[in-house]
C-alpha cells in the first residue's frame, strides 16, 4: 500500500499553465487519497503547485531541502514538515527513503537527474517502489524514445523498460498507484 509519494518536478515558473494545472491536480489527488506528499520543498514552479494542491486539499506535505536552499528561503511556507539536509545528495537520498512510490512531473535537468537516478536505484534493488513518469502534453516523449533506442542498440535490456510506468494524466498516475 502506498502511504508516501515523492514527486520530482520543475521549480521554474516560466512554463505553460497546463503543467501547473497538472501539478496542482496531482497534489490534490495525492491528498484526497490520504497519501503523504514528499517534494524538494520548493515554493515556486510545479513544486510549489503540487505542494499547494496537496495543502489546499488538507493533505500532509513533507519538504526535503538542502541547507543552502533553506538559507535562501526557497521552501514553501505551508508544508506540514520540513527536513533540512546538508547537501543535494542527502536530499535525494532522504526523498527516496521516504517514498513508497515516485512520480516525475515535467522538469529540467534536476528532474531528469532525479528520475534517472531513481530508475537506476530500482534496477539495482536499492528502491523497490513504483516509478511513474507523468507525461503531461507528451513532455517526456523524447526521453522515452531515447530509452527505447538504448534497448534497441543493446545498452539496456528490454526488461528494463518495465522499471517505470507512464501516465498521461494525474488521474492515470494515481490509478496505477492506488
Amino acid at each position: 500500500m502506498v502511504k508516501t509519494i515523492t514527486v520530482y518536478c520543475a521549480s521554474s515558473s516560466h512554463i505553460d499553465e497546463a503543467y501547473f494545472q497538472a501539478a496542482r491536480q496531482l497534489g490534490e489527488l495525492i491528498a484526497r487519497c490520504g497519501i503523504t506528499l514528499v517534494t524538494g520543498s520548493g515554493r515556486t514552479g510545479l513544486m510549489g503547485a503540487v505542494n499547494q494542491g496537496a495543502i489546499d486539499a488538507g493533505g500532509k506535505t513533507i519538504g526535503v531541502i538542502p541547507q543552502f536552499m533553506y538559507e535562501r528561503q526557497w521552501q514553501h511556507p505551508g508544508l506540514s514538515e520540513l527536513i533540512v539536509t546538508p547537501d543535494m545528495h542527502r536530499r535525494k537520498e532522504k526523498m527516496a527513503q521516504l517514498a513508497d512510490a515516485v512520480i516525475a512531473l515535467p522538469g529540467g535537468i534536476g528532474t531528469f537527474e532525479e528520475l534517472m537516478e531513481i530508475i537506476t536505484w530500482r534496477k539495482l534493488g536499492l528502491f523497490d517502489g513504483q516509478i511513474i513518469i507523468l507525461n503531461v502534453n507528451h513532455y517526456y516523449d523524447p526521453i522515452l524514445a531515447m530509452l527505447g533506442d538504448a534497448v534497441a542498440k543493446g545498452f539496456m535490456k528490454t526488461l528494463d523498460l518495465g522499471l517505470w510506468k507512464v501516465a498521461e494524466t494525474p488521474e492515470q498516475a494515481m490509478e496505477i498507484l492506488v
